[in-house]
């Protein structure tokens, strides 16, 4: 049977040094008491020993670790994956990690990350709600339990906490009016999932631009998709199907934005001569694709920077009155309108 590997402790240290363990203690953590040659002696043979904090200890010691909770839908997304790097680098210059947790788009995955973050007792969670996502409890547990809690994109909106999102409404309404000043009139919408409030304010703001701008409304052209190229796919061929032919789309996201204009392209019809398009995130791909398309950037990395700002904020400064930043978005306009 192979040995199990010892890993070195401050008791180690204390033992070659001949002192106490406290002051070992002390030593690594620049104590002001301890002088400047026993603080040497004590990293050098902490070195030598490739000595490094037992985090479980101390954080049963200080009831929080240095990690940060991030709790997202789906990493496969460009928008989360580059929140997550936003989130990273504000971290790791603060002297956090973080742990990632994706909910799958699952409630039910999303309270058990949500108790396993607690049970790790991380310093604190950035969060990104889950469509099936209604009651939040578990983020009450978690600020119960003294963890602060930030969320970002899609937010639960009974809590008291801060917030970092974009105005999704007035994002759809100025997508939806540009394409009306460039002169289509049946313009289609693919929702998405009906009771997550990002996809309700920009259901809104599509509904809000048609009738201002004196264009009657057609019910048929509204149909709430999901998420994916599928789903976006799908909805364009049901409007096929049901002989409805929109002179413009504009789409919850970047993948049903993708899938419409694959079954676009399919049918025969030339984007935009025929049908132009408008997504919504700014993914990369929208750049590759032919013709690239036209969307809305949301700046992920910078909103994922700021919300990692507020938590360490809260998390060094108990005080911190919640926050709500709203970050500008742009409408990118490319060769698909």
């Amino acid at each position: 049977m192979k040995n199990l590997v010892k890993h070195a402790t401050i008791i180690d240290i204390a033992k070659i040094l001949d002192i106490s363990p406290s002051t070992v203690s002390r030593a690594l953590n620049n104590h002001p008491d301890i002088n400047a040659k026993t603080k040497e002696k004590v990293r050098n043979v902490a070195r030598n020993l490739q000595y490094s904090p037992n985090t479980i200890a101390q954080s049963l010691k200080t009831n929080r670790t240095t990690s940060i909770g991030v709790m997202i839908p789906e990493i496969k997304h460009d928008f989360f994956s580059s929140a997550i790097s936003g989130i990273e680098e504000i971290a790791y210059h603060s002297g956090y990690t973080i742990v990632v947790c994706q909910s799958n788009e699952s409630y039910q995955r999303e309270v058990l990350n949500a108790n396993v973050l607690m049970r790790h007792r991380v310093a604190g969670v950035i969060a990104s709600i889950s469509q099936s996502t209604k009651k939040s409890d578990h983020f009450k547990d978690l600020i119960r339990q003294k963890i602060p809690v930030v969320f970002f994109d899609r937010v639960c909106d009974d809590i008291e906490t801060s917030k970092v999102v974009i105005d999704d409404y007035k994002s759809a309404y100025d997508a939806v009016t540009f394409l009306i000043n460039k002169g289509y009139k049946k313009i289609a919408h693919f929702a998405g999932p009906q009771g997550v409030g990002v996809y309700e304010k920009r259901l809104k703001g599509y509904v809000d631009a048609i009738k201002e701008n004196n264009i009657p409304f057609v019910n048929g052209l509204l149909l709430h998709a999901g998420l994916d190229i599928k789903d976006g796919y799908n909805a364009m061929d049901s409007l096929f199907k049901s002989k409805l032919y929109p002179d413009a789309v504009f789409t919850v996201n970047d993948p049903v934005a993708l899938g419409a204009c694959k079954r676009i392209k399919e049918a025969g019809l030339k984007i935009p001569n025929d049908i132009a398009a408008v997504g919504f995130s700014n993914n990369v791909i929208t750049t590759i694709v032919d013709p690239p398309l036209t969307t809305i950037d949301q700046f992920p990395f910078e909103m994922g920077r700021k919300a990692a700002e507020l938590l360490i904020q809260t998390i060094e400064n108990n005080l911190m009155k919640p926050k709500t930043i709203i970050i500008d978005t742009k409408l990118i306009v490319r060769e698909s309108t």
